[in-house]
């Protein structure tokens, strides 16, 4: 038997979610009918899978160990010692309150650990509230700090981060609701046309590439995009535009604008290679700088953020246009 005290950041769990993500490899099937067969407890009393937790709630599993992780054993000279983590950047917090917050995301720095074991924004933004005693790793029987949106690893700019997990859920429900808007900044080779282009789009998993049609398919695999286009500047075949996403699908804005036959500067899955060379780009011209909160419904904990414009003073996108801007003195 299993014991776990609900923390504030399970307030509101389904308990059959809750359930899910303290176990490891428990089949569907096995936990109802641990449900019906009252070995799922709450507070000594037999509980509903849909039942909503409270923080200081004693929740009791009378599950097999075999389906919980194992605990931390002493490491034994046999076994090869884990790579150290790596050393994970000073992050940098554009906006924060007691909820959430805006961090800003260099070009080449990963959202998420990948296989590469590369230094990642979310660990970087887990050990901030850490040393700043917002966060105890050990504390908590499910939650982490957790980014809400993400940006490829080329792409800089703003990323929203969740300090618990009403504030995940309710920014989650923000996004998927199309409360958010999300503005970019990009380097264009060629000068693209004003306006909302609509397209379609697909993705392939196997080589993480997308490509966009005119026109959607049969078999319903093509998704619709919508994307605003303004030009703000242009310097000889450079334009620095500013995007706007009425969808966010992966890869949509370089794929899109290398659809209309304006790729992104630096850009190299979608964009003009030799263009990039002639520039010395080596790094997409593409950066979030702007998200605008919209009406949010007053029973959503972040209701308060309606209204709320976050922006990224001085991109370094801005200092790159200007020095392709040949007729422009570079500061």
């Amino acid at each position: 038997m299993k014991q776990f005290t609900a923390t504030p950041n399970d307030e509101g769990v389904r308990l059959s979610r809750f359930v899910q993500s303290v176990t490891q490899g428990l089949p569907t099937s096995l936990l109802y009918k641990s449900f019906r067969n009252k070995r799922i407890k709450v507070n000594g009393k037999k509980a509903a899978p849909d039942a909503r937790l409270a923080a200081g709630d004693l929740i009791e599993l009378y599950i097999n160990d075999e389906f919980f992780p194992p605990e931390a054993a002493p490491a034994r000279a046999s076994k090869p010692a884990k790579p150290a983590r790596p050393h994970q950047p000073k992050v940098q917090v554009i906006y924060e309150d007691e909820n959430i917050a805006v961090l800003y995301k260099p070009a080449h720095l990963l959202c998420h650990s990948d296989r590469t074991g590369d230094a990642n924004l979310v660990d970087a933004f887990t050990q901030y509230l850490t040393d700043k005693g917002e966060y105890t790793p050990g504390g908590e029987n499910r939650f982490a700090p957790a980014l809400c949106n993400r940006l490829d690893r080329g792409t800089e700019g703003l990323v929203i981060a969740a300090k618990n997990y009403a504030s995940l859920r309710d920014m989650n429900e923000i996004i998927r609701t199309d409360r958010l808007k999300k503005e970019y900044y990009t380097i264009t080779v060629g000068i693209p046309p004003r306006g909302r282009f609509t397209a379609w789009w697909e993705h392939d998993e196997k080589t993480n590439k997308v490509s966009i049609h005119a026109h959607s398919d049969q078999a319903g695999r093509r998704k619709q995009i919508i994307t605003d286009v303004d030009v703000l500047r242009t310097a000889g075949p450079y334009a620095l535009c500013k995007i706007g996403l009425i969808t966010g699908r992966t890869h949509q804005i370089r794929a899109h604008l290398a659809y209309l036959g304006r790729p992104v500067l630096g850009d190299i899955k979608y964009g003009n290679r030799k263009a990039n060379e002639r520039a010395g780009a080596k790094t997409q011209a593409l950066c979030a700088v702007r998200v605008s909160f919209l009406d949010i419904p007053e029973e959503n904990t972040l209701h308060y953020l309606t209204g709320k414009v976050i922006k990224l003073k001085d991109p370094q996108i801005i200092r790159q246009f200007d020095a392709l801007d040949k007729s422009k003195p570079v500061g």
